[in-house]
């Protein structure tokens, strides 16, 4: 196996697995709490995972095929998407494919958040562009039966990763027309969205 990235929370391997091209996340153990305890909150953790991206995909999102979840080695194996991350690449896009992947993003999040799933990580490293469809990924900060102000938060920081990490200033507002679009509840959302960025700017000073 071939390591291609180690977090704070988990390992990701890629390998094949009966055939198949895969990607293994294994969460880590973690020295500082009782053996018992962290073998728990890890199978908590991989099972709630496994169940957001399933939630997912019934929903209508692409997210990567899961193939097995062992829960004795804290281990999800699923598909590995050959793409490309669109942290990596919108920068080098024109502007009429950056408007396509922005709506495409926020239609799949508008999908995520009408089934109650909150993404908790939505960032641009987080979303991969593969046969001609943005993938959503890791789902490990993820919850299920979030309310307006969870959404309003993994919008937010969406927003906020756009800002620091790309430079097209109309990338979020394509996504936020896609989101209207396919989420009856994106008003509300909205206005949470907008409550987060004051409440941000007033921390700061700035207002």
């Amino acid at each position: 196996m071939e390591i291609i990235k180690r977090g704070a929370e988990a390992e990701i391997y890629r390998t094949e697995w009966r055939g198949r091209p895969v990607v293994i996340k294994r969460r880590v153990r973690k020295g500082y709490r009782i053996r018992e305890l962290d073998d728990r909150i890890r199978k908590q953790r991989t099972k709630k995972e496994a169940l957001l991206m399933m939630a997912a995909r019934q929903a209508g999102v692409h997210v990567p095929v899961i193939y097995d979840v062992n829960l004795k080695n804290h281990e999800i194996v699923m598909q590995f998407v050959e793409g490309e991350r669109v942290k990596d690449v919108m920068d080098e896009k024109d502007e009429e494919w950056q408007k396509r992947v922005c709506r495409e993003i926020g239609a799949g999040v508008a999908l995520l958040h009408g089934s109650g799933i909150v993404h908790g990580d939505i960032t641009t490293s987080n979303m991969i562009v593969w046969q001609g469809h943005v993938h959503f990924i890791d789902f490990g900060l993820g919850t299920k039966g979030g309310d307006a102000e969870d959404m309003g938060v993994d919008l937010h920081l969406l927003m906020e990763a756009f800002k620091a990490a790309h430079r097209n200033p109309h990338l979020f507002r394509w996504v936020m027309e896609a989101y209207e679009t396919h989420f009856e509840g994106a008003t509300e959302v909205k206005k949470k969205v907008e409550e987060i960025a004051c409440r941000g700017r007033y921390m700061k000073g700035e207002i």
